[in-house]
């Protein structure tokens, strides 16, 4: 009987002592995919529209060197980075991103498949699909002066065509720290 005891005993240690090694293995193992899930949120975006990553992004400026090498009907498939100057406030269907020396590209999304968030001036994002140039008209300029919230006055003072850098996006990448709604 007294060695039947210690058989269990013996038993019951071994399988304890092995049962804790399998949770600190398990332990472990979260702590590294925690590990992993931090160093993933830092690259984490909301996205929009199609599905798109951050690889082969342009720089703002880049994209400014493609539009000056562009005419009016030429296009390129691009993908690049930039801070956003405005959103339209009634539907978020369009944006002005900062491609620098004061210049914009003007942003508007495919089929108007999806809005961006009208919150988001000044955060940056990623936008792929068509560049090309444009030249608008006073009457789109007008539309879009009044969808950005600008005065009578200022829309008044639209009297002539131009050219415009624009941009049909069919997908776009806000990183979640903007976490914008």
């Amino acid at each position: 009987m007294k060695n039947l005891l210690f058989a269990f005993t013996i038993l019951f240690i071994a399988v304890g002592c092995n049962e804790n090694k399998k949770n600190e293995e398990v332990e472990s193992q979260t702590t590294t995919v925690e590990e992993v899930a931090d160093e993933s949120k830092e690259m984490a975006y909301q996205s929009f529209g199609e599905k798109i990553n951050d690889q082969g992004v342009l720089s703002a400026a880049g994209m400014k060197e493609k539009f000056e090498a562009m005419k009016v009907g030429d296009t390129a498939e691009v993908k690049f980075r930039s801070k956003v100057n405005s959103v339209c406030q009634k539907k978020g269907c369009w944006m002005r991103l900062d491609i620098g020396d004061e210049d914009e590209a003007f942003v508007k999304f495919k089929d108007y498949g999806f809005f961006m968030p009208k919150d988001i001036a000044s955060d940056e994002v990623i936008v792929a699909g068509k560049a090309y140039v444009e030249k608008t008209s006073v009457e789109d300029l007008k539309h879009f002066a009044k969808d950005a919230g600008k005065s009578e006055e200022e829309i008044a003072a639209i009297t002539e065509p131009e050219l415009t850098y624009a941009f049909l996006s069919h997908g776009a990448l806000l990183p979640e720290t903007a976490e914008k709604q």
